[in-house]
């Protein structure tokens, strides 16, 4: 794990050291800053810098406001309810970013839904972008909040109504505090993925919106131009980090009780009750807000993943056309039984995800175990290395693999891909399989152990039977993950090697006829089925759960 994540970040920091941009000039032993000179002196690369970053802020911030009261809805849902609805934000969450951009297309087109009921043309504009980001990676926030949210004790709202406090009292001094952590850790994931993001924003801002990872993409791919292309992705990597560092700050001045040292309680908070008058009109009008955004929120997950599978039998001549033209088959006939390559990119693509899902299961497995069992510092660093490439950008991952591969031929591409998927979708599986180890009662062990059991037979009939949903479930979550990366799976993708989304990334760019929607929509309801099978093992709602 550390030789797969760590080889291709130190290749990257060697290139972006590099002198001489020249794809046949010798590797330069003796570090040169003149790519990130370039890099922070030309007023083009600053400005596209500085709109990648508002942009990730700006999706970050919308994510939180619209992603809050949907995570506030399934914490207080009924247990026997919680699963489905549940599923309703992770089957957007684990179908493919490139089907909910087709989704966000056909959403945002002229003739559309939006240009017909606000006259506003949004499409290829940075509006398009932000909207697309939210929708792809809102759920992430909505996940975090939703772990913390469903954990408070409701006698708190309780003792606050009787002691007096309305609706938005109880929000603001006892809902909102409590969630705080979570929401710092969704909106830093958020902005992290946002700002590293560049499939949403080709296809929505179609090449007249840039982001960086735009930049590193065609530096890499099409100029080759490797030292310039690693030292963007480095110069996006510190300033992701340095983000991180800001929220943090930020989230702990306004949570000083969760520090190490103590305060004077009357510095404790940095929420107050409001004025009476500010607070009856906010008790009038919060909770009407409250369901506007709710209904936005859940309008933005799910209304593009409908477009697709209505226009997936539309008899239109162009995928991105918006008007219904009749019913028809002919998208999927054409898919299923008219020789496609998607068929050939899915059988690629369902074979990576079994084996990346096989290892990433067998590397965090174990792991859990140690970091559950035996605690320590050396342990907690440990586990931050495990979700650290869910906070780095995966682009640069992808870069130094792609660099890598082109010096070790005879590696397969089928293995360094599933290397890349194996570091990128193992935190998924550590998350999931360290829950079910801190969840499993060690008297059991302790029993068997008693009776004679050793630790093989123990752990052959008493714990793998015990967390056998949990890795079941870990392993579709990182099968779902990794049938449907595209971001990091298209720098190393062959003519030979074409995974779905990737192939539908290329038709979207340069062919749209219908049959993506089609195969789109295939992709929707295979996840959704993935799905009912998954929450046959385990409740869909325990997934995320820490």
């Amino acid at each position: 794990m550390a030789l797969a994540f760590g080889a291709p970040m130190g290749t990257v920091l060697t290139l972006s050291l590099q002198q001489n941009t020249s794809i046949f000039a010798p590797l330069e032993w003796v570090p040169s800053l003149a790519q990130f000179q370039l890099v922070l002196t030309d007023l083009y690369y600053l400005r596209i810098i500085a709109e990648t970053l508002g942009i990730g802020v700006t999706v970050a911030l919308m994510s939180a406001i619209l992603g809050f009261p949907i995570a506030l809805w399934l914490a207080k849902l009924p247990s026997q309810w919680r699963g489905i609805a549940v599923a309703i934000v992770l089957i957007p969450l684990l179908t493919n970013v490139v089907v909910r951009s087709v989704g966000l297309l056909l959403l945002l087109a002229n003739g559309g839904p939006v240009s017909s009921l606000t006259g506003l043309n949004l499409l290829f504009t940075e509006a398009a972008v932000v909207i697309a980001l939210v929708q792809v990676f809102m759920p992430f926030l909505i996940m975090a909040l939703f772990d913390s949210l469903s954990s408070r004790d409701p006698r708190l709202d309780e003792a606050a109504s009787s002691l007096g406090a309305g609706p938005c009292d109880r929000f603001l001094l006892v809902t909102l505090p409590l969630a705080l952590p979570a929401l710092r850790a969704g909106i830093t994931i958020v902005f992290l993925l946002a700002t590293t993001a560049y499939v949403s924003a080709t296809l929505l801002g179609g090449k007249k919106v840039w982001v960086v990872g735009m930049l590193v993409y065609e530096e890499a791919l099409l100029i080759q131009n490797y030292p310039l292309a690693s030292a963007l992705a480095m110069t996006l990597l510190m300033l992701c980090l340095a983000g991180t560092v800001v929220i943090s700050a930020l989230f702990r001045r306004l949570t000083p009780w969760l520090g190490a040292q103590e305060t004077p309680p009357q510095s404790r908070s940095r929420f107050a009750l409001l004025p009476r008058g500010l607070a009856g009109t906010l008790d009038r009008f919060g909770v009407w807000i409250g369901r506007v955004l709710f209904a936005v929120g859940l309008a933005l997950l799910l209304l593009p993943l409908l477009f697709v599978l209505v226009n997936s039998v539309n008899d239109v001549p162009q995928a991105t056309t918006a008007a219904w033209r009749g019913f028809t088959w002919k998208w999927y006939e054409r898919i299923l039984f008219d020789g496609s390559s998607y068929i050939d990119a899915a059988i690629i693509s369902a074979q990576l995800g079994i084996v990346s899902a096989l290892c990433a299961v067998l590397i965090a497995l174990p792991a859990a175990f140690a970091l559950v069992r035996y605690p320590s510092r050396a342990m907690g660093f440990t586990g931050t290395l495990f979700l650290l490439p869910l906070a780095l950008p995966g682009i640069a991952l992808a870069l130094g693999v792609l660099k890598l591969l082109q010096v070790f031929v005879l590696l397969p591409p089928f293995m360094g891909l599933v290397l890349v998927h194996g570091v990128l979708i193992a935190p998924f599986t550590l998350i999931m399989l360290r829950a079910a180890v801190e969840n499993m009662d060690v008297r059991l062990e302790e029993a068997a152990a008693s009776l004679g059991a050793n630790r093989l037979a123990t752990f052959w009939y008493i714990v793998l039977p015990t967390i056998t949903p949990a890795i079941l479930a870990s392993a579709i979550i990182a099968f779902l993950v990794s049938f449907g990366e595209v971001t990091v799976t298209a720098f190393l993708t062959t003519a030979r090697l074409l995974t779905l989304p990737v192939r539908i990334y290329a038709d979207v760019q340069f062919d749209v006829e219908p049959t993506v929607n089609a195969v789109s929509a295939l992709v929707i309801i295979g996840t959704g089925l993935a799905l009912v099978i998954l929450n046959r093992f385990i409740s869909l709602d325990r997934v995320w759960a820490r």
